[in-house]
């Protein structure tokens, strides 16, 4: 009977492990002038799903008190504060958000929604490293991968940094973040490739695994070497390393750019072709000219006179 009973509960721990953790949506409260209640409501009537799937990401169960979501004009205090180019931010220790609708669509986010999503998705990273210090980039990356911002667009911006610079180190990320807008938007890129690539090869719950280690007290390289196996300088080596003839130029190749260049290279080939085939012609009708010339000569010279 023992040993039955053991084998029993054994099933159901595996079982319990075996199903997927279901993480609660945190709640949002909205903040809006009147000429914003529009832009408000969309985003209390936003999908839940979509901000539980970020909960998740991070790996919380309990997404924590509710997030203050504040809406600002141009000309307020919170835009102010904020460079041109920023459509929002978050103070994630104090759980506040701050949106700037008229800002918006700004990269990395293309509409007000997903501006909400990854915001929102700083305050959950916090909350899961237990408002410890991280790297901007790895915030960055995994709130643009939460926030559902990580893209084609994204993939372009990587690969024309690929293609036309160096290897960028991650450490070297928080001096492109804080320079102006192109050299932040090649931070935001390269930031979130790298987080896609964690989780392509470590797993959904690597990230969380890594905020889990952080809220441990571990530093982050140690937290990541503990959630991954492997050190970050080996994961970023390898990152680097993978990204492939194909990832590099073929995006460059197709581009409309390299179509026209190629367009344009056949024509001059076509043209060149048919030059030499008119130069061709000529020689032979000139020489064809030549021959009855001296034809005609030949006959000139023959008659006889009566």
């Amino acid at each position: 009977m023992a040993i039955l009973r053991n084998a029993v509960l054994f099933l159901l721990l595996f079982l319990a492990a075996a199903v997927p953790v279901l993480a609660a949506p945190p709640e949002l409260l909205v903040e809006a002038p009147p000429s914003f209640e529009p832009e408000a409501r969309r985003l209390r009537e936003l999908d839940p799903e979509r901000l539980a799937s970020a909960a998740r990401l991070v790996g919380l169960e309990e997404p924590g008190p509710p997030i203050r979501v504040i809406l600002a004009p141009e000309g307020s205090e919170p835009a102010r504060i904020a460079p041109p180019w920023v459509s929002g931010y978050a103070w994630s220790e104090r759980g506040i958000v701050v949106l700037l609708p008229q800002r918006v669509p700004t990269y990395p986010d293309s509409s007000l929604e997903d501006l909400l999503g990854h915001e929102v998705a700083h305050v959950l990273v916090a909350r899961a490293a237990g408002n410890r210090p991280m790297p901007r980039w790895f915030h960055e990356g995994v709130a643009m991968i939460a926030g559902l911002t990580w893209g084609l667009d994204d993939r372009t911006r990587l690969t024309y940094s690929l293609v036309m610079d160096e290897e960028i180190p991650l450490a070297g990320l928080n001096d492109l973040f804080a320079g102006g807008r192109g050299a932040a938007h090649r931070a935001y890129a390269i930031s979130g490739a790298f987080v896609r690539d964690l989780l392509d090869r470590h797993g959904q719950e690597s990230v969380g695994r890594i905020l889990d280690g952080v809220a441990a007290g571990l530093p982050f390289e140690g937290a990541f070497r503990r959630a991954t196996g492997v050190t970050l300088a080996a994961a970023e080596s390898s990152f680097w390393r993978r990204q492939s003839f194909w990832y590099r130029w073929v995006p460059l190749l197709t581009s409309s750019v390299t179509l026209w260049l190629g367009i344009t290279l056949l024509a001059l080939y076509a043209i060149k072709r048919r030059r030499a085939r008119d130069a061709a012609l000529r020689r032979i009708w000139d020489e064809e000219e030549e021959r009855l010339r001296l034809a005609r000569e030949a006959a000139d010279g023959g008659e006889t006179v009566h």
